[in-house]
């Protein structure tokens, strides 16, 4: 239910409107002038304000002057029976919303309402999904320990040239996120980052997906498809779990990094390509090799640059901090009042075996945020861990 404040010195006026908007399933607050008006907005949250103008003590156009800082993305709609065009026009240059005129329109009152309030939810919306989505993309990795630093500093070295980079380690440790702080640190920035996930995607497709396709190449090939190599062009092309990808697709790809050439699926033109490429996988690939599943001139040709990812286990000294991180995405994400770990609470974090790495320690916590109060002890997280911990 939208909470709204009329200010209005004339308390017929005020008295018309809440009727109206409580009639509308509104809540409704009512301020007699311009300063009682500031006290209720400072210490109050309201989805809109009605103000009029012409005021004893202070005009509503002080009062939108002294308060559109604090109010952040509340429509101030302005209302007044001695409105001239200018009048409108400067309130709307101070911030104001909508300005209506006197005698009012409820017609017009509500259309005005609705679309501020329809408004201030799309601009809300809209900053939680662009929330999600710089977090999702986000290069931060989080930690002091010897273990990440040491990655931290290979990144910083190897990142700004065009080396080719394996990084291994086992699923949950972050290296998609090593991955992205590679491109986003190198001088390919500004270009695309393309990742795909050779795992997910069917051995008989992943041709297609990596190098594209011609029209009529295969029975859905109803138009020519360009591949993830050209959709990098530029920038850097991310193969996830590469130990996955079948032989077929690895001798494509070893071309691909011997001649910087590319062939799309049922054709014969070469499209040259100037991508980096960065290659992860959680599988031991010298295994990989020695049981046939893996080129050995490919392993060579992706780790000109070995980076291995340390699991959780190796760096639980990070955990206070990672612990800290997770706690104030989750709380804004969700819409909770920050919560705190107490020290045994850190404590048992730290004793637990994390064999789900930093992705399980992320889902610890997010269940801990939801089930516990504001202070996370020893005792809840033994409570809340997985039984088989």
């Amino acid at each position: 239910m939208a909470n709204i404040l009329v200010v209005d010195d004339e308390k017929s006026i005020r008295n018309t409107l809440k009727d109206i908007l409580e009639y509308e399933k509104y809540k409704v607050e009512e301020a007699e002038d311009g300063p009682s008006a500031i006290e209720k907005i400072t210490n109050g949250k309201f989805d809109l304000i009605l103000c009029d103008i012409k005021m004893p003590k202070m005009d509503g156009l002080e009062v939108l002057e002294k308060t559109i800082d604090s109010i952040g993305d509340t429509p101030f709609v302005m209302i007044s029976g001695h409105g001239t065009i200018e009048t409108a026009v400067e309130a709307l240059k101070k911030g104001a919303y909508d300005f209506i005129p006197k005698p009012l329109d409820l017609n017009r009152l509500l259309i005005s309402v609705r679309n501020a309030l329809d408004r201030t939810e799309l601009v809300q919306e809209t900053k939680k999904l662009r929330k999600k989505v710089n977090k999702s993309k986000t290069t931060d990795i989080v930690g002091e320990s010897d273990a990440i630093s040491e990655v931290k500093a290979m990144i910083q070295k190897v990142a700004p040239t065009d080396a080719r980079v394996l990084i291994t380690g086992s699923n949950g440790t972050g290296k998609e996120l090593v991955a992205r702080s590679l491109h986003e640190n190198s001088t390919r920035n500004n270009a695309p980052f393309i990742e795909v996930n050779c795992a997910a995607i069917p051995s008989e497709l992943i041709e297609s997906e990596l190098f594209g396709h011609e029209k009529g190449a295969f029975t859905s090939a109803i138009k020519q498809k360009k591949g993830k190599f050209e959709q990098a062009e530029g920038g850097t092309i991310f193969l996830d779990e590469i130990g996955d990808m079948s032989l077929s697709a690895q001798a494509k790809v070893l071309r691909a990094l011997q001649e910087n050439k590319i062939t799309r699926v049922g054709g014969e033109k070469d499209i040259t390509v100037n991508v980096r490429v960065i290659a992860a996988t959680n599988k031991n690939l010298q295994e990989e090799i020695k049981n046939g599943n893996f080129r050995e001139d490919l392993f060579h040709r992706l780790g000109v640059i070995l980076i291995k990812v340390p699991s959780l286990n190796e760096r639980k000294d990070d955990i206070p901090l990672l612990a800290e991180y997770f706690t104030d995405i989750i709380c804004e994400e969700q819409g909770f009042a920050k919560k705190e770990f107490t020290k045994d609470g850190l404590k048992a974090l730290q004793d637990i075996d994390w064999t789900g790495n930093i992705r399980e320690l992320r889902n610890m916590i997010e269940r801990l945020l939801i089930l516990c109060d504001k202070k996370i002890s020893g005792e809840d997280v033994k409570l809340y861990a997985n039984p088989k911990k």
